[in-house]
């Protein structure tokens, strides 16, 4: 019989990690909040996201995302502290939104109540979805080898220099009403027609423009196996 492993991973929603997958590989996940229609609801209990979308394109105001509270990653990071875990805690970038800083926050709190500041490690992903989920999934292999927090952190942070971020969207619309358009701003206003390239390290950062969705998928891939023959991901 293995080990129980003395670090726990925690993230957040946005790593969209499988459910089954989290559940392999013991990751807690802390979730964001979604506001919609004037309603408000945690990420995670988002069950149909087809319904959601369709709702969002009819929505005039768009959504709106907040960051977990302070006391949603307490909530999490108490029990493994009791049990005697230490906290490898991962998150999306802090220049999108401020689930790090609240994570951190956390941390500092429980510090202030006695835990031993080396107990819990937070890291910026500098990151969101795919690429995060690439560094929760370093963090859990680090840790299933015995690793402590630090350790976990630090496989996490290697794991991150491995891999870029590109994706391709119909309209920059979206990322201007949920605040995280960052310097792609500078293509807000184009042809409808264009179809923006852009990369994800910090914050939302233009590539290229093309001008059929096809032309975009064709110049990920392109990205794609230039980043393979490199060797990274």
């Amino acid at each position: 019989m293995s080990r129980p492993a003395k670090t726990a991973v925690v993230c957040d929603s946005t790593s969209y990690l499988p459910a089954a997958l989290r559940a392999e590989q013991s990751i807690d996940e802390v979730s964001l909040y979604v506001t919609l229609g004037g309603e408000q609801k945690r990420e995670i209990e988002i069950d149909d996201y087809g319904a959601f979308f369709s709702k969002l394109r009819e929505s005039e105001q768009g959504a709106t995302t907040s960051q977990p509270s302070v006391g949603d990653f307490i909530t999490v990071y108490q029990p493994h502290l009791d049990a005697g875990r230490g906290i490898a805690s991962i998150h999306l970038s802090s220049a999108i939104s401020g689930t790090f800083e609240a994570a951190n926050q956390a941390r500092d709190r429980l510090i202030e109540e006695g835990t031993d500041p080396g107990r819990i490690h937070v890291y910026d992903s500098r990151s969101a979805c795919g690429g995060m989920g690439m560094t929760v999934l370093a963090a859990c292999r680090a840790a299933a080898g015995g690793s402590d927090a630090a350790e976990t952190v630090a496989a996490a942070a290697s794991a991150r220099t491995e891999f870029r971020m590109w994706f391709a969207v119909d309209t920059l619309e979206y990322l201007r009403k949920g605040g995280r358009i960052g310097a792609a701003r500078a293509w807000l206003g184009l042809a409808l027609q264009i179809k923006p390239i852009l990369t994800l390290d910090e914050e939302v950062t233009p590539v290229e423009r093309v001008r059929t969705r096809r032309r975009a998928f064709e110049r990920l891939m392109k990205y794609a196996r230039e980043l393979e023959e490199s060797g990274r991901d």
